[in-house]
């Protein structure tokens, strides 16, 4: 099985020129290495913002049942503390 398979993308001009400016900052070897960690980058981006959603719904969900356990356990919160 092929492990590298070859691909060709043509990119407008500007594009093009960034790609060669990334290049040369990074310093990366090759055009591809520069479309490579593009995509690295912007998969980390995707994940972490699929677990902030994620972590917001959760939140949302769990809210009012936490709200409700935590008034229930309010009056324990003194509880030994002399007055």
């Amino acid at each position: 099985m092929k492990h590298n398979t070859k691909s060709s993308i043509t990119l407008p001009a500007k594009e093009l020129s960034l790609v060669k400016e990334l290049k040369r900052r990074l310093p990366a070897k090759t055009n591809v290495e520069v479309i490579r960690r593009g995509l690295t980058l912007l998969k980390a981006a995707t994940d972490r913002e699929i677990l902030r959603r994620a972590y917001r719904e959760a939140s949302k969900a769990t809210r009012a049942s936490l709200e409700k356990e935590l008034s229930e356990l309010d009056h324990l919160s003194s509880e030994g503390l002399e007055e």
